[in-house]
């Protein structure tokens, strides 16, 4: 079935990162031009403007890569709630016990992400029952995060905007076309299809960012128990994101104090 469907979502998907926009508004502004060779290599886009480079982690998806003060550092960053009203990280949850799971969508443009928010949305009750906090972040204005959790929908409560992504860049997530459009890691989608078909059944492609460039982005999901990060995982590309079941898993396994 993945085979057959996989044109179908690979065209579905193309689309929620280069819609329709304005002229000067789409990225990339021009086609790539690709070398007739049979390794392909992408050139970069060259904006230089957006040379995000990680503030405190290393290229790892273990927690160990980052700084001690990591939970300090991300507790100052702020964002807005998908009202539009700004928050600090550190107002999410209690900072000295509380337990938190930290998902970083790509953009709420990203069809991938709403099956990732319907993943989380399913699993809410479950992670409430554990005291544990659910916090879903995507790259977009409040008015786009509104967008999904209306059409999806997902809880507003727990889902915040990040339109500079300055939770991404604290965190060192992925960025880039490669990430994007070519990384093996993207290949798992297609095993989720039922999922993903079934998510984005009222998708709209206008909660993708006005800014074309947060399109790029990757996500990642974390684990905190007050400042301190105990679990950290980097989405390798698009789709790529970690099992539920086992991030459910390394919070029951957090000792209570």
């Amino acid at each position: 079935m993945a085979t057959l469907a996989s044109p179908q979502i690979l065209s579905f998907l193309q689309l929620s990162y280069f819609p329709a926009s304005p002229p000067g508004r789409l990225f990339p502004s021009r086609p790539l031009s690709l070398p007739s060779r049979s390794t392909i290599v992408v050139p970069s886009p060259k904006l230089p403007k957006q040379v995000r480079q990680p503030l405190v982690a290393k290229a790892s998806s273990s927690a160990a890569a980052f700084t001690d003060s990591i939970g300090d550092i991300l507790g100052e960053v702020s964002m807005f709630t998908a009202a539009g009203e700004s928050v600090k990280f550190k107002e999410l949850w209690d900072q000295n016990e509380g337990i938190a799971v930290v998902a970083l969508l790509r953009h709420f443009g990203c069809p991938c992400c709403w099956e990732l928010a319907s993943a989380l949305k399913e699993s809410k009750v479950k992670f409430d029952s554990a005291g544990v906090k659910l916090i879903a972040v995507g790259v977009g204005t409040p008015n786009k995060a509104r967008i999904l959790a209306e059409r999806l929908p997902f809880p507003m409560d727990c889902l915040y905007a990040d339109p500079e992504r300055k939770a991404y860049d604290v965190l060192g997530l992925y960025y880039g076309l490669g990430r994007t459009f070519f990384n093996p890691a993207s290949a798992k989608v297609f095993l989720r299809f039922e999922a993903l078909q079934k998510a984005v059944k009222n998708y709209t492609i206008e909660a993708t960012p006005d800014d074309r460039r947060g399109v790029l982005q990757q996500g990642g999901m974390f684990v905190f128990k007050g400042k301190e990060l105990l679990y950290a995982r980097k989405d390798e590309g698009t789709g790529d994101h970690a099992p539920l079941d086992d991030i459910f898993n390394i919070c029951c396994k957090i000792p209570v104090a």
